[in-house]
């Protein structure tokens, strides 16, 4: 695979992943991911992608009761 960006080589590795949201972080510190031996940049395939965004959701969902509770 080649890296989108500098056109390095990639290799299946892990690399970091954050979000930032409503008053949070999260950071997930080894996520199956292609990363570039050049310049370091990951690419997450699409079922990486879609497993944090189910993650993120849940987590949105379960900060939202948080804050209606407090309220």
């Amino acid at each position: 695979m080649e890296c989108f960006h500098c056109k390095g080589k990639m290799i299946k590795d892990t690399a970091p992943f954050s979000a930032d949201r409503k008053g949070y972080h999260i950071l997930w510190e080894a996520v199956p991911a292609w990363v570039c031996l050049q310049c370091g940049e990951p690419f997450f395939e699409s079922n990486e992608v879609d497993l944090i965004q189910r993650a993120l959701q849940k987590i949105y969902h379960e900060t939202n009761l948080l804050s209606t509770e407090a309220a």
